[in-house]
């Protein structure tokens, strides 16, 4: 199978049906040096993302952005309110009660592009799914992996 191919069926499978679309055409690919498996996804010389071995994506907030194009990728993400930008921003977990809109594809495990006016400003892994994210009022409701913290400080 095509490597690019593999990436598009990956991302349709995990963000939603026609999601692929946004992937940009000039995509590098590096593969790993022992197994020959797909290890990153560039554009430009910048991550777009990492896979997994249990197949799943590790995507960077700037892919995370290009796929907010897609209507069906926005029901994989989360808002977040103004009190908590900044914390999320520095790579903290994002609360039950800061939250302000959740897309309804939110699984436990799964990546959470975290959003704030409808910019993305960290991806997270999801402690709770939707439904129990929309009940809670306290607890984690994702932890933070990779924020923009090093491009709004000046790093």
């Amino acid at each position: 199978m095509d490597s690019v191919l593999k990436i598009k069926c990956t991302l349709d499978a995990l963000f939603g049906q026609g999601v692929s679309k946004c992937l940009p055409k000039d995509v590098t690919i590096s593969y790993s040096k022992n197994t020959g498996r797909i290890k990153h996804v560039f554009q430009n010389d910048v991550l777009l993302c990492t896979l997994r071995t249990d197949g799943g994506l590790a995507i960077t907030p700037y892919f995370a952005q290009i796929l907010l194009k897609s209507k069906k990728f926005k029901e994989n993400c989360l808002e977040i309110d103004d009190e908590s930008k900044a914390f999320v921003q520095q790579g903290s977990s994002v609360f039950c009660k800061h939250v302000t809109w959740c897309g309804k594809n939110i699984l436990i495990g799964g990546d959470v592009p975290i959003l704030h006016n409808g910019k993305v400003i960290a991806v997270g892994k999801a402690v709770l799914s939707t439904r129990m994210i929309k009940s809670f009022k306290k607890g984690v409701a994702i932890k933070i992996r990779d924020s923009l913290k090093s491009l709004d400080s000046g790093v």
